[in-house]
């Protein structure tokens, strides 16, 4: 039997990141990790769940939870992130927040190699992560997106303008999000009082530029996380993301509405032809277009290209994204912990 290369930990393994997370360490290069379920709430404790191909029980965090980790992600409730981040950090384990409770503290790092890697030089200013950094964050799924199908398209077109709106799923806010939508739809059909703890407004059949003053999901504070990521990931080699977010009645994955601006006209087919290449999906009008339902369960961004002009050739282009938030957010955590191996060299993958 092999050998495990890594201990890692995944706190709030119950949530539906953490899910997520724990499936897909299981396809990655991590996958043959040693890998233990943590969360702090009670009523996950014990739970049997699967981590890869292996069923597991969830452990509630104690004392010695993180002894020996080499990784620990932290994908449930962000208070949760605060409470045990240091003890993690102290046991020596490489730190990934995907809840972003740590995203301002001193020295952490927020993260997209998809993106990095697409922007290539285009990008001197970015940080890499050192024995120094206390934790990486990886970046938003939007982020994400945006940011590779402007690196990529950038790269050999000059952009000038970028504008982009995002359809919220209420999977990105976690179970209680979704289930408040569930009850919404329930309490409307059946001519009820709605349940509005989550959103503090009627989400389930509409769509909202923001929600009530009330409300436990935190719409602006998504839309900045997603301008402050976009504008420290590009670095100035991108323009300035003009961005509008709207809640829309869906469970999972983003759709994105992008409108680009050319320097120079171009075709629809050179635009897709600068698009094309890994981890973007460009999807031909011939097929259907890419959606929240066609994007659940893929790996890659979806697109579709459309001119916003007359005659064969122009600068303003529509792009219709999609992708799964889930697995893009766990895609990203195991990306970022990958370029987190090589300050470890005694666990080196071969």
């Amino acid at each position: 039997m092999a050998s495990k290369l890594y201990r890692i930990g995944i706190v709030g393994a119950a949530s539906l990141a953490g899910k997520e997370l724990s499936d897909e360490l299981g396809e990655s290069v991590l996958a043959a990790s040693n890998v233990t379920l943590l969360d702090d709430e009670d009523e996950s404790a014990g739970q049997v769940t699967a981590a890869g191909e292996e069923v597991a029980f969830i452990q509630k965090i104690d004392a010695e939870s993180f002894d020996r980790m080499d990784f620990v992600f932290f994908a449930g409730d962000a208070g949760v992130t605060k409470r045990h981040w240091q003890e993690a950090r102290r046991s020596g384990a490489s730190i990934i927040d995907l809840t972003y409770a740590l995203e301002e503290e001193k020295d952490v790092l927020v993260m997209s190699p998809w993106v990095t890697e697409t922007l290539g030089t285009r990008v001197h200013g970015m940080k890499e992560p050192d024995l120094k950094t206390p934790a990486v964050v990886p970046a938003h799924p939007v982020v994400v997106m945006l940011g590779v199908i402007a690196a990529r398209l950038g790269s050999q077109k000059r952009i000038v303008n970028l504008a982009a709106t995002v359809m919220e799923p209420a999977s990105e806010h976690g179970r209680s999000a979704m289930d408040e939508m569930h009850q919404q739809t329930v309490s409307l059909l059946s001519f009820q009082n709605l349940p509005r703890e989550q959103y503090d407004a009627q989400v389930s059949f509409n769509l909202l530029p923001m929600l009530g003053e009330s409300a436990k999901v935190k719409l602006a504070s998504a839309e900045r996380r997603i301008r402050r990521q976009f504008a420290d990931l590009s670095d100035g080699s991108l323009p300035p993301l003009a961005l509008q977010m709207v809640q829309a009645p869906v469970f999972h994955g983003y759709v994105v509405s992008v409108l680009v601006e050319l320097a120079d006209a171009a075709t629809e087919d050179e635009v897709e032809h600068a698009l094309a290449g890994e981890h973007i999906d460009v999807v031909s009008a011939e097929s259907e277009p890419p959606s929240n339902l066609s994007a659940a369960g893929q790996e890659d961004i979806m697109v579709r290209v459309s001119g916003d002009f007359e005659g064969e050739r122009g600068t303003r282009f529509w792009l219709w994204l999609a992708a799964d938030n889930l697995k893009l957010a766990a895609l990203n955590g195991i990306a970022c912990a990958s370029e987190l191996r090589r300050l470890r060299p005694t666990g080196k993958v071969q």
